[in-house]
C-alpha cells in the first residue's frame, strides 16, 4: 500500500487546479499536431487580410475588424471552409502562441482574445454550430457503422467545444489586473449561461443531453472528456465555487433569521494537519517489539512524559489530573490496549517520527488548542434526550416539549442547558418545516415565492430527465475508474484520445498508454467535481432538490461504485505520473520539444503527488458523505459492502482534508462494526475524536443502541421519495394541479366575457350554429334535476 514513510502532502484544495493546468487538461497528447494545424489555418487567412503585420501589433479596433471577418466565414455552407475558420478562431483562443516567447504570454493572450471573442458574439455563433453538429445524423450513423472510432470522427465537435471551453475558463477566472469592462463582461456571460434568453434551456442542459446521448449509444463519437470538462466549468461559473457557496449560505441564514455559522468550514479544514495513519512507522516498531517480548506482556515501551506533553499540546492542562496519571494507566494496561489507545493521539507519532528533536518546541506552538470544530446539537437530539430522561425519572413523556423540566434532577437541567447552547438549526431544517406547512395548508398559505436563481432554473430544466443524467454520469465514471475491467458491453470513453493509426513503436505505445490513463483521470476529476458542485448547490437551494439527486445516485449504485474506486492501491493512484510535462499546453507551443525517449516519458513531473487524482479522491469521499449523512439505511450499505478496511487504507494518504472525510465515513458506521473492530482500531477511533465534529449525545463509539434501530432500507427510502414527489408536484406540476383553482360560476360574467374569435369565424358561423347548437338535443329536465 505504498511507502510506509509517506510524507505530508502540501495540497491546497480549491474549486479547480491552477489556470494553466486546467487549460492543459483540455488537450490529449494525440491532439498535439492539431495545434500547428490551427496555426496554419489562422496565418493563411490572416496574411491575406492583414499583410506584413502580427496579431500582437494590431490595435483593438483592427483586431475587432478581423474577428468580425472570421465570424462571417462561419456562415458559409461549405463544411470544410467552416472548419478552417473555426480552427483560426481556436488558434486565437489558444493565445496566438506563434507570436509569443513564453508560457505567460500565451496564457495572457488567450485570456485577452477570449474576452474579445465573447464581446463580438462568438459564443452564440459557436452554440448554433454545436447544435447543428449534435443533430448531425450523418456523423452519428457513420460512427455507429465503424468498428473503431478515433480522433478523426469528432474533429468538428472537438474544435467547437475547445473554443467554448477556453472562453468559459478564461472569462470565469478572475485576476486582480482585469480591467472594469472585463468584470462587466464576466457578469453578462454568467447571466447568459444561467438564464437563457432565446432558448428554452440553460447551456448546461445541452451538455447533459450530450452525455445521455453518448451513453445511450446513439452518438459514440462525442468527445466526452471535453463535454464533461466544459459542463463542470459551466456549472462552476454559473452556480459559484466553494467560497461563493459559503457566502450564499451565510446570506441565506441571515434571511431566515438563523444564528450565524459557528465557523467557516473551508478555513478550519485548511488549518488542519494530517494525522499519521494507523500501522505506521512507530506502531510497526512497537508491534515487532511486542512479538519479540511475547512472554513479558507488560514490557511495552513507556513514554508517560511524552504522552502527557502531546496531550497538553491539544488540550489545556487539566488541573484535576495528576502528572503521574500516565504511569498508572500504562501499568494497568490490558492486552488489547483498552482506553489507553484513545490517549495515544495519532498526531504524536507524526510528531516523533517525522520531525527532528530540535524542531519540537517550534511545532508545538502551531498546534490548535482544543478541538477544531464547535459541537452541534439538533432539535431531535434534545427531544430524544428529554424523552429518555422523563421515561427514566418520571415514567411518562411530553412529546416534543423541550422546555418543561419539572421533576427532572438538577444534572439533567444542566445537560439540557448545555445541549441548547450548542443547538444548530440548519437551512434544511427550516425548508423541511416550511414544506410540511405548505403541504398541510395549500389554500391558506397560498403560492410559495420561489427565488429565480441560476440553481433553480437549472433544476427545473433538469427535473424530468434527471435520473438519466445521473445514470449516464455514473456509467462514464465506472468506465474511467482504474479498478474497472475492460468489458465488451461497457461504453467506449477513449474515442477522443485514440489516433487514426495505432502506434507501431514501443515508444509510441508508451506515450499512448500514458495519454489514455491521463484521459481517464481527467474524466474522473470532472465528474466527481461536477457532482459535488451540483449536490452542494441543490442542498442550499432546497433540501428536496438535493435529496432527489442523491436518491437517484444511490439507486444507480453510486455508493458501491465509489467504494470500488477506493478499493485499489490509493497511494499509487495519488502519486501516479500519467503526464508528460514537455507535451503539456502551453509549454509545447513555445518550447522546442526534445526528442522523446522511454526515460523522459517515465520521468513525468517532479511533484510528490498528482493534483487531479487527490482532488478526485476528496470529491468522491465528500459525495459519499453527502449521500450517507443522517441516512441509517445508507450507512448500513457502507457496512454491508465492507467499506471499513477500504476506507482505513485511504488513511495512508497524509493529507488532512482527505483524512477528515474518511474518518467521518468511519465514524457513522463504527457502532455497527462490532466491539472487536473498535478494540483493534483504537488509533483510528482516537483520530475520529480529534478530527471529526462532536455530536453531544451521539453514541457512535460504543454501539449501545444498535438493537433499537432495525434496518429497513425500503421504508426509509420510500418515505423520502414520497416527500420528494410531493415537493416536485407542488412546485413544478402547475398545469395539472388545477383542483384548487377558483371557478367562475356566475352566468352573467361568463356570458359577458369577450372571446377572441378567428377572423374567418363569421363565414362559417351558421354552419357552426347548426352543428353545435340546433342539432344537439337539450334535455332541460336534467338541468332541473341537477339543481
Amino acid at each position: 500500500q505504498g511507502s510506509v514513510d509517506c510524507p505530508n502532502l502540501e495540497f491546497e484544495y480549491g474549486d479547480a487546479d491552477g489556470h494553466g493546468a486546467e487549460l492543459a487538461e483540455l488537450y490529449s497528447y494525440t491532439e498535439e499536431p492539431e495545434l500547428s494545424h490551427n496555426r496554419r489555418c489562422f496565418e493563411e487567412d490572416f496574411h491575406t487580410q492583414v499583410p506584413d503585420r502580427r496579431w500582437l501589433e494590431l490595435d483593438r479596433a483592427q483586431q475587432k475588424v478581423y474577428v468580425m471577418h472570421l465570424l462571417d466565414g462561419l456562415e458559409v455552407v461549405n463544411r470544410d471552409k467552416r472548419l478552417r475558420v473555426a480552427r483560426a478562431i481556436l488558434y486565437l483562443a489558444q493565445g496566438v502562441f506563434g507570436d509569443c516567447d513564453n508560457e505567460g504570454d500565451v496564457l495572457h493572450w488567450s485570456r485577452h482574445n477570449s474576452f474579445l471573442l465573447y464581446q463580438l458574439g462568438t459564443f452564440s455563433a459557436f452554440l448554433e454550430l454545436l447544435n447543428m453538429e449534435i443533430e448531425n445524423s450523418q456523423a452519428c450513423s457513420s460512427a455507429l457503422r465503424k468498428p473503431a472510432i478515433s480522433l478523426a470522427d469528432s474533429t468538428e465537435l472537438r474544435v467547437l467545444l475547445s473554443v467554448m471551453y477556453l472562453m468559459v475558463e478564461n472569462i470565469r477566472v478572475e485576476q486582480e489586473t482585469d480591467p472594469p469592462e472585463w468584470k462587466t463582461c464576466r457578469e453578462t456571460f454568467r447571466m447568459e449561461l444561467s438564464f437563457p434568453v432565446h432558448t428554452e434551456e440553460p447551456f448546461a442542459l445541452l451538455l447533459f443531453t450530450m452525455v445521455t446521448k453518448f451513453c445511450s449509444g446513439h452518438a459514440p463519437h462525442f468527445p466526452m472528456k471535453k463535454v464533461l470538462l466544459l459542463l463542470w466549468k459551466v456549472l462552476l461559473f454559473t452556480l459559484g465555487g466553494f467560497e461563493a457557496l459559503q457566502a450564499m449560505k451565510v446570506r441565506r441564514r441571515e434571511e431566515l433569521g438563523l444564528p450565524p455559522l459557528p465557523e467557516d468550514s473551508i478555513q478550519v479544514v485548511r488549518g488542519m494537519r494530517a494525522a499519521s495513519p494507523p500501522t505506521y512507522a512507530i506502531e510497526l516498531v512497537e508491534q515487532q517489539q511486542q512479538q519479540q517480548q511475547q512472554p513479558k506482556r507488560s514490557h511495552r515501551s513507556r513514554r508517560p512524559l511524552m504522552k502527557q506533553d502531546s496531550l497538553d499540546i491539544y488540550n489545556e492542562r487539566d488541573p484535576f489530573k495528576n502528572d503521574e496519571g500516565g504511569v498508572d494507566e500504562e501499568e494497568n494496561d490490558d492486552v488489547d490496549g483498552g482506553m489507553e489507545g484513545e490517549l495515544e493521539l495519532v498526531e504524536r507519532d507524526a510528531l516523533i517520527a517525522a520531525m527532528p528533536a530540535q524542531r519540537l518546541p517550534i511545532e508545538r506552538v502551531s498546534f490548535p488548542k482544543g478541538l477544531p470544530w464547535a459541537p452541534k446539537v439538533r432539535q431531535k437530539d434534545i427531544e430524544h434526550f428529554l424523552e429518555a430522561s422523563r421515561n427514566k425519572f418520571i415514567g411518562f413523556t411530553l412529546g416534543q416539549d423541550t422546555e418543561t423540566l419539572i421533576g427532572l434532577p438538577r444534572p439533567i437541567h444542566e445537560s439540557v442547558k448545555t445541549l441548547k447552547q450548542h443547538k444548530y438549526v440548519s437551512i434544511s431544517d427550516v425548508q423541511i418545516k416550511n414544506e410540511e406547512e405548505l403541504e398541510k395548508c395549500p389554500m391558506s398559505l397560498g403560492e410559495e415565492e420561489v427565488q429565480e436563481t441560476p440553481c433553480e432554473v437549472l433544476y427545473r430544466a433538469m427535473l424530468y430527465n434527471l435520473p438519466q443524467y445521473m445514470i449516464a454520469l455514473l456509467k462514464i465514471l465506472l468506465a474511467a475508474a482504474p479498478t474497472s475491467k475492460a468489458k465488451t458491453d461497457s461504453i467506449n470513453i477513449l474515442a477522443d484520445v485514440l489516433p487514426e493509426e495505432m502506434p507501431i513503436t514501443v515508444l509510441q505505445s508508451m506515450k499512448l498508454g500514458i495519454d489514455v490513463n491521463r484521459h481517464k483521470e481527467i474524466i474522473v476529476k470532472s465528474i466527481s467535481a461536477l457532482l459535488l458542485v451540483l449536490l452542494k448547490h441543490f442542498k442550499l437551494n432546497h433540501i428536496y432538490q438535493f435529496e432527489y439527486v442523491s436518491q437517484h445516485l444511490v439507486f444507480a449504485n453510486c455508493i458501491p461504485l465509489i467504494l470500488k474506486f477506493f478499493n485499489q492501491n490509493i497511494m499509487s493512484y495519488i502519486t501516479a505520473k500519467n503526464s508528460i510535462s514537455v507535451l503539456d499546453y502551453p509549454h509545447c507551443t513555445v518550447c522546442d520539444l526534445p526528442e522523446l525517449t522511454a526515460e523522459s516519458l517515465e520521468a513525468g513531473d517532479n511533484n510528490q503527488f498528482c493534483w487531479r487524482n487527490l482532488f478526485s479522491c476528496i470529491n468522491l469521499l465528500r459525495i459519499l458523505n453527502k449521500l450517507t449523512k443522517w441516512k441509517h439505511s445508507r450507512t448500513m450499505m457502507l457496512v454491508v459492502f465492507k467499506s471499513a478496511p477500504i476506507l482505513k487504507r485511504a488513511l495512508k494518504v497524509k493529507q488532512a482534508m482527505m483524512q477528515l472525510y474518511v474518518l467521518k465515513l468511519l465514524k457513522i458506521q463504527t457502532k455497527y462494526l462490532g466491539r472487536q473492530w473498535r478494540k483493534s482500531n483504537m488509533k483510528t477511533m482516537s483520530a475520529i475524536y480529534q478530527k471529526v465534529r462532536h455530536r453531544m449525545n451521539d453514541d457512535w463509539a460504543y454501539g449501545n443502541d444498535i438493537d433499537a434501530r432495525p434496518w429497513d432500507f425500503q421504508a426509509e427510502e420510500c418515505t423520502l421519495r414520497a416527500n420528494i414527489e410531493a415537493f416536485n408536484s407542488r412546485r413544478y406540476d402547475k398545469p395539472q394541479d388545477s383542483e384548487f383553482a377558483p371557478v367562475d360560476n356566475c352566468l352573467q360574467s361568463v356570458l359577458g366575457q369577450r372571446l377572441e374569435l378567428p377572423e374567418d369565424f363569421h363565414y362559417s358561423y351558421e354552419l357552426w350554429l347548426e352543428r353545435e347548437v340546433f342539432s344537439q338535443p337539450i334535455r332541460w329536465e336534467e338541468l332541473l334535476h341537477c339543481q
